[in-house]
């Protein structure tokens, strides 16, 4: 039910997201509106074909396999037989900050990736639940929901750049007040929706890792770890437009900050997990 309950919920504020650009575009008209979704969507496309490599290079992941890292490459090998999925590249990042993450355009050009502290701070069935969280995003197709809202969310933004610099075209009887508080507004209100679809797919991702992993003990453990230990190392070179990716996020901050968090909150996050146990 709670699957339902989440997988319904991306799925409206997807739907949100589309009427924000429909509503952004009606500035200026069919022909703008079909230009800001061409751009948007045409820098996306990119961003999902080479995203796996992108984030990879900035956290300077190094590829391992069962003689550099056999221990972590067997869990996840046992991990993606149990999902039933092809086996994914998996990578290690020099960062001593505690995190990991999954990237690919689809399961069959997958990469699961885990921190250096994250090895050291974590115990094997922890890293297990963390590692089963990543193939859940993976079997999920986590990375394309977040690429279809991404491209969205883009062309809203330019779509209300290009009308806040150059005006809108459908000036016909229209109140330049709204207009303006439309397009000032709508960017911000995509991010949100953006956000909150991320913060929905963690909590389906939770879910079908504890599944995987055959137990959800490790991952509230590994959970309650990484983000006491997240608050003291911060992760260095990471891309902030990659960080609905992490298992926990990168940045923490105030209630101000919590509202554009990629991620749910952490105390919500583990009493789910405890109810599936």
């Amino acid at each position: 039910m709670t699957r339902f309950i989440n997988n319904t919920k991306s799925a409206i504020l997807l739907g949100g997201l589309f009427g924000l650009i429909l509503l952004v575009g009606a500035q200026w008209g069919p022909r703008g509106l079909l230009f800001g979704f061409m751009f948007g969507g045409l820098m996306n496309v990119i961003a999902y074909f080479y995203s796996d490599k992108i984030a990879l290079a900035s956290m300077r992941g190094k590829e391992v396999d069962k003689k550099t890292a056999p221990d972590l490459v067997h869990m996840v090998e046992r991990l993606a037989r149990n999902a039933n999925l092809p086996m994914p590249r998996v990578y290690i990042c020099p960062h001593q900050a505690p995190n990991a993450f999954a990237t690919g355009r689809n399961p069959n050009h997958a990469a699961v990736a885990v921190t250096h502290g994250a090895l050291q701070l974590l115990t094997y069935e922890e890293l297990e639940g963390v590692m089963a969280h990543e193939l859940a995003h993976v079997k999920n197709r986590d990375t394309l929901i977040s690429c279809v809202a991404a491209t969205i969310a883009g062309a809203i933004s330019y779509l209300a750049w290009m009308a806040m610099w150059f005006g809108g075209g459908n000036n016909r009887g229209g109140n330049p007040l709204v207009a303006i508080l439309m397009v000032i507004m709508a960017p911000l209100a995509a991010a949100l929706i953006q956000m909150a679809i991320s913060r929905s797919r963690e909590y389906v991702a939770d879910a079908d890792g504890a599944r995987i992993a055959g137990t959800s003990a490790g991952l509230i453990d590994a959970l309650q770890k990484l983000e006491a230990t997240a608050k003291q190392i911060p992760l260095q070179g990471e891309n902030p437009s990659q960080h609905h990716m992490f298992i926990v996020q990168p940045l923490t901050g105030g209630s101000l900050l919590k509202m554009f968090s990629t991620h749910p909150p952490m105390t919500d996050r583990i009493a789910r997990l405890r109810e599936l146990a």
